[in-house]
Order: C-alpha cells, then structure tokens, then sequence
C-alpha cells in the first residue's frame, strides 16, 4: 500500500490546508493537491482536453468520467495527445 505524504498547502484562505500526493504523469513524478480530478489535472498541465486521451493505472478513462476521477497517492497517469496531419 502506497504511502500518503505529509506535506502541507498555504492556500489563498489560512485555515484550508490540502495534502500533496505523489503521482506520475508519462512516467515524470509530479505532485499535486489531494483531491484533484483528472479534468483538473488537464488544466493544471494546459492541455486541450478535446486534444488528449487518458489511462489511469493502464486503464482508459472516458472523457465524461475525469470530473468524477479523482487522483490517489502513487497514480500512473499516462496522457496521450492527438496530432492532425494530412
């Protein structure tokens, strides 16, 4: 069982403090605050979301489901981007 970090977040407000968690996104190690969803993954990283596919934990994750996704400690997340060509 993966193992939770204990690091604290300053937020705007001084009395919310979230958890880091410690993922990888395309095999690089990232952190980012508990409770973030894969749609809030993709913006975080400034991608187009109608420009990528996901797999989460070698499985692909509908693109109506990363609002309802949420990233756990020690996630794989694998993103893959779409290129136009003629």
């Amino acid at each position: 069982m993966a193992r939770r970090r204990k690091y604290a977040v300053l937020s705007i407000r001084p009395s919310e403090v979230s958890e880091l968690l410690l993922i990888q996104v395309n095999g690089d190690r990232r952190e980012v605050k508990e409770d973030t969803s894969l749609l809030e993954l993709i913006v975080i990283l400034n991608l187009r979301s109608e420009q990528v596919a996901i797999e989460l934990n070698q499985t692909v994750v509908r693109r109506s489901q990363w609002q309802a996704t949420v990233l756990q400690e020690a996630d794989k997340v694998e993103i893959v981007h779409f290129v136009g060509g003629g």
